[in-house]
């Protein structure tokens, strides 16, 4: 699989000075799996440029899988210009909620106050499906989802092709309510998901110290992020959904203590970064 990352930030886009080397657009990347149309994780400010260069392709079918509807994850799909192509057939995937389908939930972005323009009338052929503990094939790739731990429904995403995985949980605090270190690993959020994935993409918003005020909030700490990949035995961790308070600097220093609390080679963690290219 190929991957490129469109947006790596958290919360809220955060272009600047201060961020130029690991970017500022919110969550989205795309994923090329062998012999299938292109996969995209997430909707945030990072889909805009990529739905350019689709069109440049001349791409008409696309898959995207969401694994929640808070605005940062979402954001980027009003910009997404293959969207407003008759042409495009979009098939979005996302989680299950009591209260209202997939459409009408994203409905409520794409309506005013928010937006200015309604969903139905976007031109594209869009089709929904529920990723709710879900299993399924797009040409040959095996994609699965389960609900992960962060406020409103959430899935985490694992993606196999031609013997690799890859694994996506981004918005997900595992230690909550759990010791990642000693539970069983049925009772860790996201651990079957993530379980020998040969690339995991996983939230690493907080330090420790930030952690003390945001328990609950449905972030990762760096020590934490190491003990879910220790766990899981992923072979490599690229930390995600960065914070967007934080400099690129307290970035690199985050890192150092994710691969210190591990105790891995470096080579197997890495930041995540707008335009970083990746196989699996």
């Amino acid at each position: 699989m190929n991957l490129k990352v469109w947006g790596s930030r958290g919360s809220l886009a955060s272009p600047g000075s201060s961020t130029k080397r690991y970017g500022g657009n919110t969550s989205c990347i795309e994923v090329r799996p062998p012999g299938c149309d292109v996969v995209i994780l997430d909707a945030g400010t990072g889909i805009r440029e990529l739905g350019m260069r689709l069109l440049d392709e001349g791409c008409k079918r696309m898959y995207l899988l969401l694994t929640h509807l808070h605005v940062d994850h979402l954001e980027g799909l009003g910009m997404f210009e293959p969207i407003w192509r008759p042409e495009t057939d979009l098939h979005i995937w996302g989680p299950a909620s009591p209260v209202a389908s997939l459409e009408e939930r994203i409905a409520t972005y794409f309506s005013p106050p928010l937006f200015p323009v309604h969903l139905s009338e976007v031109p594209a052929k869009i089709t929904y499906h529920d990723a709710s503990e879900s299993v399924w094939t797009i040409d040959g790739a095996r994609f699965s989802s389960s609900a992960i731990i962060h406020p409103g429904p959430t899935v985490g995403y694992r993606v196999e092709s031609m013997g690799k995985t890859l694994a996506y949980l981004t918005d997900h605090e595992p230690a909550l309510g759990s010791d990642i270190a000693s539970d069983a690993p049925e009772w860790i959020s996201g651990f079957m998901l993530a379980r020998g994935a040969d690339l995991l993409i996983h939230d690493c918003q907080y330090s420790t110290e930030e952690y003390g005020t945001r328990r609950g909030w449905g972030h990762s700490t760096t020590e934490q992020v190491a003990r879910f990949a220790e766990r899981a035995e992923v072979d490599r961790l690229l930390l995600f959904h960065h914070d967007p308070m934080h400099t690129d600097d307290m970035l690199e220093a985050m890192l150092d203590d994710v691969v210190a609390s591990w105790g891995v080679d470096p080579a197997r963690c890495g930041i995540a970064g707008e335009g970083d290219v990746l196989d699996v």
